[in-house]
């Protein structure tokens, strides 16, 4: 089936002004029945960080496709930076770390990092510019060279995270960023989203780890069988009870 058409892109001084992200009714069905999301409503005003918890399975990936252009709701309303998800326009101004890291394995670090950043519009100049300092900045100055398909896991993440934050995108979307990371790599992780918001980014970061979000986030949505279980700020949410029975809750009300 082919998507959509993208609506036009809307005047600069009307994204100025929208949320970062608008989502209602959001519904994503695969084949053979299978409901990923189910009516989700969720919003997040400018500057803010969102912590997207819940199991395996609940949503949270998939909502972030779809916020990344790269997969196409059932049915529901998406606005990103008070646009498309599927206007090129508008995925420029937004960085996302894929949970599976993607990249291409045959190339170098420093090569895969420029590649990147050209599809996002940075010019030859400004990769020139930003793509050493980055890899310096995740620690992976000393392999810029080394092909992709060399590094661990937990150095594939902090490649992800640098070609995520180097065109200092608006919306930076983050699925699982601590997967694999060491000491090495949350104090990277970290740094970057202090820059992020310091410059008045927007941020969604998934995990299912209490701990990954409490701390580093604003507000938090718990996810549990592609439904809202739970929003609001992480001290208010997790102070009422732990995610475990957050998620054994909303599995009951299925």
């Amino acid at each position: 089936m082919r998507p959509p058409r993208a609506p036009p892109t809307l005047p600069a001084e009307a994204t100025l002004t929208a949320a970062a992200l608008e989502i209602l009714g959001l519904t994503r069905r695969y084949r053979g029945g299978r409901t990923a999301l189910d009516r989700v409503d969720l919003s997040l005003a400018r500057g803010r960080t969102l912590g997207l918890a819940g199991p395996n399975g609940s949503g949270k990936s998939t909502l972030l496709s779809i916020v990344a252009g790269t997969e196409v709701a059932t049915s529901g309303s998406v606005r990103v930076l008070g646009g498309s998800p599927l206007d090129r326009a508008v995925l420029r101004r937004v960085g996302w770390l894929p949970e599976d890291s993607p990249f291409p394995r045959e190339l170098s670090a420093r090569a895969a990092l420029e590649l990147c950043g050209a599809l996002q519009g940075l010019t030859r100049a400004q990769l020139g510019e930003r793509c050493g300092p980055m890899l310096e900045t995740v620690g992976l100055g000393p392999h810029a060279r080394t092909r992709l398909g060399r590094y661990s896991r937990g150095m594939l993440r902090r490649f992800g995270l640098a070609q995520a934050v180097l065109h200092d995108p608006e919306l930076l979307l983050l699925d699982e960023p601590t997967a694999g990371l060491d000491a090495q790599g949350f104090e990277a992780l970290d740094l970057l989203l202090d820059r992020a918001r310091a410059r008045g980014a927007s941020v969604v970061l998934a995990s299912h780890l209490a701990g990954d979000l409490e701390r580093r986030c604003d507000e938090l949505c718990v996810l549990v069988d592609g439904r809202v279980a739970a929003r609001g700020a992480p001290a208010e949410v997790l102070g009422r009870s732990s995610l475990l029975e957050i998620y054994r809750a909303g599995a009951r009300t299925r």
